[in-house]
């Protein structure tokens, strides 16, 4: 298993659709975290965005005292979107090019290769949460200096727990992916089926079930895009008014938290499952 987790991390670290993937999630965390709420700032009254908000409250967004809710807080949907991708790809890959049935041909057997390739995904979501943690830092340190703001930090615990909050629900999207991929056995129909789900039709079908069928609300709250709305709003602390898309209290941070492991246990399952009693080609 060591050897094989070793393969992995040197697949993944000169694989570039790993690092292009994580490029995307950190401009869009810095893009929406930062950017735009710095240029709402400084533009005041002229930007339409900011109507109504106070520019201390702006202001406050952006400090380090926030940082855990701007590094975390696009993860149940858009960078759950491209932890999903990831997933499909590098499962789904060694199925596209052939590459599982030499690899299965040597010592390793079928699970010790698929856990070894569940733990590089691990490693490479928690360097992606680490990542954008530190840029996101960074930002907020330098706004502050700009505009002589507060640099209170939350405690160690508070950034902890936001940490592995947010990935946690990356790698429930990763090896939802994965699964998808073991399933299909291919890299494009996961990611379609997976990307579409996170973006549109869980959304919607909450949307429907809280305006039209309210009797069915526990199946959507049962979903996991909900559950990591949800555990991303508890580790947070972040106001309704002040979530961003994907992030609300649907359940509470235990059951959000709980369910999220309950999913990643599954989709490692059912991955495994299939590996081992399917042929590979």
């Amino acid at each position: 298993m060591l050897g094989s987790y070793r393969a992995e991390l040197l697949k993944l670290r000169k694989r570039s659709a790993v690092w292009v993937l994580f490029g995307a999630g950190l401009v869009l965390s810095l893009i929406f975290g930062y950017l735009l709420p710095y240029l709402g700032y400084v533009t005041g009254d002229d930007n339409p965005q900011t109507t109504g908000v106070p520019r201390d409250a702006v202001l406050a967004g952006m400090l380090p005292a926030r940082v855990i809710d701007n590094t975390i807080g696009g993860y149940p949907i858009f960078a759950g979107a491209l932890a999903l991708v990831l997933g499909a790809i590098v499962i789904g890959g060694e199925y596209t090019w052939g590459t599982l049935k030499t690899i299965l041909t040597q010592r390793p057997g079928r699970a010790t290769i698929l856990g070894a390739q569940f733990l590089g995904l691990a490693t490479m979501i928690a360097l992606w949460v680490l990542g954008i943690f530190i840029a996101c830092s960074l930002c907020s340190i330098g706004i502050a200096a700009a505009e002589n703001g507060a640099t209170d930090w939350p405690s160690a615990l508070d950034l902890v727990q936001g940490l592995a909050g947010g990935w946690l629900v990356l790698m429930t999207w990763c090896l939802a992916g994965a699964a998808l991929a073991v399933a299909f056995r291919n890299v494009a129909l996961p990611i379609g089926l997976g990307v579409v789900w996170i973006l549109g039709i869980e959304t919607l079908l909450a949307g429907v079930v809280n305006s039209l069928l309210p009797d069915l609300k526990f199946l959507s709250n049962a979903l996991p895009g909900a559950n990591a709305g949800s555990l991303v709003f508890a580790v947070t602390g972040m106001a309704t008014g002040d979530a961003p898309p994907g992030v609300r209290d649907a359940v509470g941070g235990g059951r959000a938290l709980l369910t999220l492991v309950g999913y990643c246990l599954v989709f490692a399952a059912l991955a495994a499952w299939t590996t081992r009693r399917r042929d590979v080609t």
